[in-house]
């Protein structure tokens, strides 16, 4: 596929990153997914990131493992409870804030990048995702980008990547009905942050509840009934 772009996606297996990545994918890229397995106790997305990198037919696939669960600090690598039916989008940052794991994802798929030869790098932050998390925000995605030109072989000789963030002004709704429109198959993915021992979505936690909203916004059902966007 020679002078064919690549880009290196961040795949966690949820709504998002497979809605993200499908739209590079439409826009010409081939993809080379990243999914990292970072101390999460909702362990459960790993198997869906591997069967969403399958139905969208990524040139390779690749797996990392990065602690982040002995540093702590998050509900979501098991320092406290995962919330349950908190009061949504309440302008504070959430206990689910991993200390810098965007910082760390991003640093492991630019340096992937540069070995493949992709000029971007793609991730699935959307404004609901900014309203609470900081390192999801226009400004922290821009400074990264930043960041890549300066750190970079690529970016000092003049192929700087890009960052690509392409559900970041999208609401939930909007981006269930881009996935649609695109084919994909939300019933591989995996959304919730503290599923059942059975891998079921527990419906309460804030994942579980953006994702409801956004199926019930797009008036489609929801193929995985519920439940990392």
């Amino acid at each position: 596929m020679t002078g064919t772009r690549k880009a290196v996606v961040l795949l966690s297996g949820g709504l998002d990153s497979y809605t993200a990545a499908a739209m590079a994918r439409a826009e010409g890229y081939e993809l080379f997914a990243l999914t990292v397995r970072y101390g999460q106790v909702h362990a459960r997305e790993i198997e869906a990131a591997r069967a969403v990198a399958r139905a969208l037919g990524v040139a390779r696939r690749l797996e990392l493992s990065v602690d982040l669960a002995a540093i702590g600090g998050s509900a979501l690598t098991g320092d406290g409870v995962v919330p349950k039916d908190r009061a949504l989008e309440d302008g504070t940052i959430p206990s689910t804030y991993v200390p810098a794991r965007n910082t760390v994802l991003l640093s492991l798929a630019l340096a992937w990048a540069e070995v493949v030869g992709a000029e971007a790098v793609v991730l699935g932050v959307n404004a609901i995702d900014y309203s609470g998390y900081p390192d999801c925000r226009p400004e922290y995605l821009a400074a990264f980008e930043r960041l890549a030109a300066l750190a970079t072989r690529a970016g000092v000789e003049g192929r700087p990547l890009r960052v690509l963030a392409p559900l970041l002004r999208l609401s939930k709704a909007d981006i269930v009905r881009r996935g649609l429109a695109l084919g994909l198959d939300y019933g591989l993915t995996h959304s919730c942050y503290d599923p059942g021992e059975d891998g079921a979505p527990c419906g309460r936690c804030d994942s579980c509840r953006l994702r409801a909203q956004g199926f019930e916004e797009a008036g489609v059902v929801d193929p995985a009934r519920g439940g990392r966007t």
